[in-house]
């Protein structure tokens, strides 16, 4: 039986570094061959980086990425390479540029654009409906289909299944939410079964803006079983033999010739895959803290990916619903995220405000994990209203994770801000208006350390705070990237307890895990106070934000309806305030920002009608 030494290449590009991705694939081509591929493969938009939004409206960035991809074909000799790319005749595809013997031979076009949750890509791209195109190579029939076409069970995929592929490669910029990783698992072994053909899925890893590519590039056996996974959020070649099949699925298999109208038949130049093993290796140099040693055993992932394994039970918290590899698996997003946030935009360091607090704690750890301890800095600074339990807090984590803190106590600044106001705002003042002036002191140190020594502040606000308005505009909002803004708070606990156990010693202290959450804006604040309880409010916010149901469903379900109707509210009437928070790491099927496109300027209120 005939089979194909493929190389499939899990790497990070940059939007928009075209000459460096090109670099780095064609350092990845050299590679493979030395290790006896026949076939390398790299994900979908690889040559421009994904998503390119609005740098696709710019011809002199098409002409890069068409100039580069000619630079990189020129060079590619004794091996076959599927790269992801732009391509411009006449109309903009997104396209799989199949490169053989020194030239690009064919392109094979993204048939069915996404146009939902983050993805915009009809905005740009025209969708492939040319014939389909099986390539012969070693022996072994394969096709090629882009990231959404495998979604579909009569889509591209079938066609090439029935015109006689025995392989198909799917070549992807898949985004990382919670049970993503389940839900392609469930379509790819239905995809590899009821076509009777082996499936190679993969997927870039990487952080760009919000989105958090996971990699966990998959192969599937024509009966649909599981055979090799690659690593989550590691930059890793998965080296892996593919048989051909047949399958009675098939209706028809090509010949020599063109097909004419049923499709398009391409013959390759054969390849010598002596000394080709089997293998996982890393080419990347950042793995997240919680990676296991050695590579992923297919084995017990085919047992997490069972079809149903996970489903987000409606009006449970999600910290309730997922087990313990996906908390797992949210965490290493949060690390590869706020790491390639940091990095691709040239930030050497990052500072955050450390309260004592556990959603600042948890920011700490992250960021730690992510950059390493010394480019992490922390400043506290205690009010009045501080207690000092939470200034001990705060440098008992800043001393578990070995990075720097600075102390710098507010008060001084904050009574000559009350002096000075009371001229225009009357003597005694109180309220919101002193607890936020005492959040707005803290973002000014803020901005002002990143000033002057070129450091990113990172913000602490969740998703839960988001999501009310439980936060203070110019204050804690202040700065450039928010790294838990799609945690809800009971997500927050979640991923604390989980990194603690990762290490097996309280890297977060209990005593931070333990205490009443409290912004310590006023005497004896407690975040109850303001909002239902966490364990209330985020089964709420999940329900109406992530799975968009209406606040009566939930009133049916047994919630207060006093309770529901008022989250409801403070959801729809803080819109103008998240539109002014920073980006921050996507994980949920549906975080603020490009996934949720609601107007601020906005009549429709139906839980105004509920008295």
């Amino acid at each position: 039986m005939a089979s194909l030494a493929i190389a499939a290449c899990q790497i990070n590009p940059v939007v928009g570094d075209v000459e460096t991705n090109v670099d780095t694939i064609y350092r990845l081509v050299e590679l493979a061959k030395t290790a006896g591929s026949s076939l390398v493969v790299f994900p979908e938009l690889a040559v421009s980086g994904y998503p390119p939004e609005d740098l696709l409206a710019k011809p002199s960035y098409i002409r890069k990425c068409e100039i580069e991809l000619q630079r990189l074909a020129a060079q590619v000799f004794g091996i076959t390479a599927v790269v992801g790319t732009v391509e411009s005749d006449g109309a903009l595809f997104n396209s799989a540029a199949v490169i053989d013997n020194g030239r690009i031979v064919r392109y094979v076009h993204k048939e069915i654009l996404p146009n939902y949750l983050v993805f915009d890509e009809k905005r740009y791209f025209t969708p492939g409906t040319g014939p389909s195109i099986i390539f012969e190579k070693d022996g072994v029939k394969f096709g090629v289909s882009i990231c959404e076409d495998a979604w579909f069970a009569e889509g591209p995929i079938d066609k090439l299944a029935r015109q006689g592929a025995q392989v198909l490669i799917n070549i992807n910029a898949s985004p990382y939410s919670i049970g993503k990783r389940q839900d392609r698992a469930e379509m790819l072994e239905a995809r590899a079964k009821s076509n009777g053909v082996s499936i190679l899925y993969l997927n870039q890893v990487g952080g760009q803006d919000e989105l958090v590519f996971d990699g966990a590039s998959m192969a599937y056996s024509p009966n649909g079983d599981l055979v090799a996974l690659a690593e989550s959020f590691v930059e890793e070649i998965l080296y892996i033999k593919m048989e051909s099949s047949d399958s009675a699925l098939r209706e028809m298999s090509p010949s020599n010739s063109s097909e004419g109208s049923s499709g398009e038949f391409v013959r390759l130049s054969a390849s010598n895959s002596d000394g080709f093993v089997e293998a996982l290796v890393r080419v990347g140099e950042f793995v997240p803290f919680g990676t296991q040693s050695g590579p992923p055993d297919p084995r017990d992932s085919a047992r997490s990916f069972a079809p149903k394994s996970w489903a987000k039970k409606p009006f449970a918290s999600l910290s309730e619903s997922i087990h313990d590899s996906m908390a797992l698996e949210t965490y290493q997003a949060l690390q590869l995220g706020t790491r390639d946030y940091v990095r691709k935009n040239g930030f050497g360091a990052v500072v955050l405000g450390l309260s004592g607090g556990i959603d600042s704690a948890l920011v700490a750890t992250i960021a730690s994990d992510a950059l390493g301890p010394d480019k992490v800095h922390c400043i506290a600074m205690p009010s009045r209203y501080s207690s000092q339990g939470s200034v001990v807090d705060a440098k008992q984590i800043a001393a578990n994770l070995g990075v720097e803190l600075l102390v710098l106590a507010i008060e001084k600044v904050h009574q000559a801000y009350l002096d000075t106001s009371s001229e225009v705002l009357g003597q005694n003042f109180s309220g919101i208006t002193e607890e936020n002036m005492q959040s707005r002191i803290r973002g000014v140190f803020l901005m002002a350390l990143s000033n002057q020594r070129g450091w990113l502040v990172l913000t602490t606000g969740n998703k839960s705070e988001l999501a009310t308005g439980y936060s203070t505009l110019y204050g804690d909002t202040a700065g450039g990237f928010g790294v838990i803004k799609d945690l809800s708070k009971t997500m927050v606990y979640r991923m604390a307890r989980l990194r603690n156990g990762l290490e097996g010693r309280e890297v977060i202290p209990e005593a931070i895990l333990t205490k009443a959450p409290s912004a310590e804006l006023r005497p004896d604040q407690r975040d109850d106070q303001s909002l239902p309880p966490y364990e209330v409010l985020d089964p709420i916010v999940e329900a109406l934000v992530e799975l968009d149901f209406d606040f009566l469903d939930l009133v049916d379900a047994g919630f207060d309806c006093e309770t529901v109707v008022r989250v409801a509210r403070l959801i729809d009437l803080n819109e103008y305030k998240r539109r002014q928070n920073p980006p921050g790491v996507r994980v949920t099927q549906r975080a603020f920002g490009k996934d949720r496109r609601v107007p601020i300027t906005n009549g429709y209120k139906p839980w105004d009608a509920v008295k």
